[in-house]
């Protein structure tokens, strides 16, 4: 896969705080390294990478926090897999597993990493059976939270523009680089 376009809903449960949040948008992706993430409910939010920094920005605060991308070798697995740099045989531990709710006609991966990973304890891929389209994406976190990513009306390979992932910042944003 090259690239892909998908809306999506982000839903967490759990953690210390034993809170429950679900949030909507549009997400793109390109290899290597870039990605837009377009949240739009409840509130608006925009994360995009264009290949070389990741912005965030929620027009609320009128903020843009901008990071460079790491090197390869400080990369979360996650981040690798965005660089096209990623290898689920050699960073993860895989078996099947049941997730409740799951659309009809798929299957579940658990991937537990084989280094410890900041942001997360294991992730769950939820293809589709016939065509191994991204489902679902699922997350836990070290306190017992766990963030669920339901995608649908996912367009693979469509050839995104490089455009997608141009971030202009909004007039009279305070900027913070980190």
């Amino acid at each position: 896969m090259r690239d892909f376009r998908a809306d999506f809903v982000q839903s967490y449960s759990g953690g210390v705080l034993r809170r429950t949040a679900s949030e909507r948008g549009r997400v793109l992706v390109k290899k290597p390294g870039r990605m837009r993430w377009t949240y739009t409910a409840p509130e608006e939010k925009l994360f995009v990478a264009d290949g070389a920094r990741m912005y965030s920005y929620v027009p609320a605060d009128r903020q843009v926090i901008v990071s460079p991308l790491p090197e390869a070798d400080a990369a979360t697995t996650p981040l690798l897999f965005l660089m096209g740099r990623g290898d689920v045989a050699r960073d993860f531990t895989a078996s099947f597993t049941e997730v409740a709710g799951a659309p009809q006609g798929s299957i579940a991966l658990r991937l537990t990493p084989r280094r410890q990973e900041r942001d997360y304890d294991w992730l769950t891929l939820v293809v589709d059976r016939g065509t191994l389209a991204l489902r679902m994406l699922i997350a836990g976190d070290s306190q017992g939270g766990t963030s669920t990513f339901t995608f649908s009306n996912l367009k693979e390979n469509v050839g995104l523009a490089d455009r997608e992932f141009r971030f202009s910042i909004p007039k009279g944003a305070d900027v913070i680089h980190q």
